[in-house]
């Protein structure tokens, strides 16, 4: 009896799970009820507690090695006014050739895509097992805080000696059709707050004070910018964005003690979170010394350089979709930063059009495809031949 899985229809089943992050309501324990029958070990790895509790799964079928690996994330972000979705966002509906619901493209679909790959590729392939691995590492935590989630599933795995050869992140990373992106890398993320002390006073005689918000735009002359530097061959520029300032002042005819500014950084590996602090404390030492600035950096700048990895997918892309993808390393953060420490990391996954909007949705033959991708990823790392 086959054991292959149906991508569209487990796709439907984890749509049908309200998992708004960091909770996974109950589709941790769908994706074990597709994967124990096929094999594999699952281990649930659960961080945190109280409402900071995240749900993890890590499930591996073989023991040897190589150990190639898929990860990804169950829970979605907030569906918004549910009054704006034309189909509930929830009901995982199939209409019009396209699956319908908060979490179609970002990432179920990808999630459901693998597991099918990997029941077809099993199928065929069951000695394979006897000289590597397949895994899976999959989350409640990517959409929020991301601190109980593949973060600690992957120190886990380093503690316990669980060596991973390779990965896949199923993040929606095409443009514009199936096979157009994979990505290679990520940027950093440096966040900052900045707070300027002054002397409050009245506008008439500013001799008598000292207006903040003069001094915190001279000091955030270096984030207005935008572009910090020209790239890199495989980065493009670093940026900055400032998202606010506040003086939480509403009379014409005061000025204010204190002016704050919030800033975001995302940079290439031109620069590192100990060097951008350093230049921009620099900066801001050159100015005023009455001033506080706290930051946090989330992500590191990486770079992916194992050839072999980025080749197989590169290849199964062009047989299945007839395309030579792009290497990127634009847009956000993603949980490959944190699997970056343990293994080389490739994010390939659907189109992104519509991740986090009313009304997400996903064609059904990109779904497929993805798992024809998937599949013949696997033939590629192997080194098995794929029966066309």
């Amino acid at each position: 009896m086959s054991k292959q899985i149906n991508p569209i229809k487990l796709t439907s089943e984890l749509i049908r799970c309200e998992s708004i992050t960091p909770e996974s309501a109950g589709s941790l324990d769908i994706i074990i009820s597709y994967l124990e029958p096929l094999g594999f070990n699952c281990t649930r790895l659960d961080f945190g507690e109280g409402d900071d509790k995240v749900e993890n799964l890590y499930a591996r079928i073989g023991i040897m090695e190589p150990n190639i690996c898929f990860a990804g994330h169950v829970d979605v972000v907030p569906t918004g006014n549910i009054n704006n979705w034309s189909i509930h966002p929830f009901s995982g509906e199939v209409k019009d050739d396209k699956i319908w619901g908060r979490g179609a493209a970002d990432m179920k679909s990808g999630i459901a895509a693998f597991i099918a790959a990997v029941s077809i590729f099993l199928e065929n392939n069951s000695a394979i097992l006897e000289t590597g691995s397949i895994s899976l590492i999959i989350t409640s935590d990517e959409e929020g805080k991301a601190i109980n989630g593949t973060k600690k599933v992957v120190e886990w795995l380093d503690n316990n000696s669980e060596i991973i050869s390779g990965c896949i992140v199923g993040e929606p990373t095409n443009v514009d059709k199936m096979g157009d992106t994979i990505k290679i890398g990520r940027r950093g993320s440096f966040s900052g707050s900045l707070t300027v002390k002054g002397i409050q006073g009245h506008v008439g005689y500013p001799h008598l004070a000292d207006n903040p918000i003069n001094t915190l735009i001279k000091m955030l002359e270096p984030i207005s910018k935008i572009s910090l530097d020209e790239g890199t061959i495989n980065f493009q520029p670093s940026t900055a964005m400032i998202t606010t300032i506040d003086v939480n002042n509403t009379a014409t005819n005061v000025i204010p003690e204190i002016a704050k500014a919030q800033f975001n950084i995302r940079y290439n590996t031109l620069h590192s979170k100990v060097s951008l602090e350093k230049m921009l404390i620099n900066h801001f030492n050159s100015i005023t010394n009455n001033y506080q600035f706290d930051f946090f950096c989330n992500a590191e700048p990486f770079l992916t350089s194992d050839d072999y990895l980025k080749s197989t997918l590169e290849s199964a892309i062009k047989k299945i979709m007839n395309l030579t993808p792009d290497k990127s390393t634009s847009g956000g953060t993603s949980d490959a930063r944190f699997i970056t420490k343990i293994s080389p990391v490739i994010e390939f996954g659907l189109v992104g059009k519509t991740m986090h909007k009313i009304d997400e949705h996903v064609e059904v033959s990109d779904v497929l495809n993805l798992t024809k991708i998937y599949n013949q990823f696997l033939y590629n790392f192997f080194g098995v031949n794929a029966s066309d």
